[in-house]
């Protein structure tokens, strides 16, 4: 499925009826050949943002997956991920960089970086989960610190991926509700209106930095 050596349909099946950390161990080896890799034009348009406006030291790229952005880090930068499949993959694409095993709202770091991305991972994140997402990317940040980040608005209803969108999320809402363990992946989340109202109560300054793609924009929040 999507490519000659990606997840067939059975794989993907598998993986969506595990937890969320088990169905990415699981997937983990086909990863980059999918469409859920975050595609290289957002990678470096985002990295050619990072070199010439923030210069950051040292990075933590949360929910680092196969280390696509963790690859475009300072060297001495640190991935986060929770699926110990992913930073097996990872720690071979991004080799001058370290690697942490650890949930992303409980991040073993303290005030230890100059900026934190975080790339197609936030769809991993139930609304009620937002607020300590923010917490704990500010518990990461020195002052002055940044969180780089891809989000959007909500689509318009008229629109098919409106309701492409609206039809994924019921159906994991309902394989959720009658499967255990959850997998959390949820599309329309995190969006920039309610993005900027959570990071600003936190003490950050948004700025939307560029649109990248279809309905997408780069987001730049600054840690007072």
């Amino acid at each position: 499925m999507f490519h000659p050596d990606g997840p067939t349909f059975w794989d993907l099946a598998r993986q969506g009826l595990s937890s969320t950390t088990r169905g990415y161990d699981l997937l983990a080896p086909k990863f980059d050949v999918t469409p859920f890799r975050t595609p290289d034009g957002i990678l470096k348009r985002s990295a050619d943002y990072v070199y010439e406006s923030l210069k950051p030291r040292r990075a933590l790229d949360l929910c680092c997956g196969t280390g696509a952005m963790l690859e475009w880090l300072p060297p001495g930068s640190v991935g986060l991920d929770a699926s110990r499949g992913m930073l097996t993959v990872a720690r071979r694409n991004a080799q001058d960089q370290s690697l942490v095993r650890a949930s992303a709202l409980h991040p073993p770091f303290l005030a230890a970086f100059d900026l934190v991305t975080c790339f197609s991972a936030l769809g991993h994140f139930v609304p009620s989960e937002h607020a300590q997402l923010v917490a704990a990317v500010k518990s990461c940040l020195r002052p002055g610190g940044h969180f780089l980040f891809v989000t959007g608005s909500m689509p318009s209803a008229a629109s098919p991926g409106y309701w492409v969108a609206r039809g994924f999320n019921a159906a994991m809402h309902v394989r959720n509700t009658l499967w255990s363990p959850p997998f959390v992946m949820y599309y329309l989340t995190f969006l920039l209106p309610d993005a900027t109202s959570l990071l600003e109560s936190a003490g950050f300054r948004v700025h939307v930095v560029a649109e990248i793609g279809e309905r997408l924009v780069l987001v730049d929040a600054e840690l007072d």
